[in-house]
């Protein structure tokens, strides 16, 4: 049976630092959470949607590595 996954992209800024950990098999992954801001509702207020999000292997690494609290895609902190 072939498995099919979703796949979504999400601008937003981390909420903490992200955590590099190593599974028993011995892999790393990484886990975060992003901040994504919706567009204004009609009496301007301002809404925030949060996602746990955890990245695999090099990707995990990278996450760590190079992205900080608070940093949008931009690299731009706000």
């Amino acid at each position: 049976m072939k498995m099919h996954m979703n796949k979504i992209i999400l601008a937003g800024r981390l909420t903490r630092a992200a955590e590099l950990k190593v599974g028993n098999s011995g892999s790393e992954y990484c886990k975060f959470t992003i901040a994504v801001d919706r567009s204004r509702t009609k009496d301007n207020e301002k809404k925030t949607d949060f996602f746990d999000c955890t990245a695999f292997g090099k990707t995990g690494a990278f996450v760590e590595k190079y992205f900080a609290k608070g940093v949008n895609m931009g690299g731009v902190k706000e």
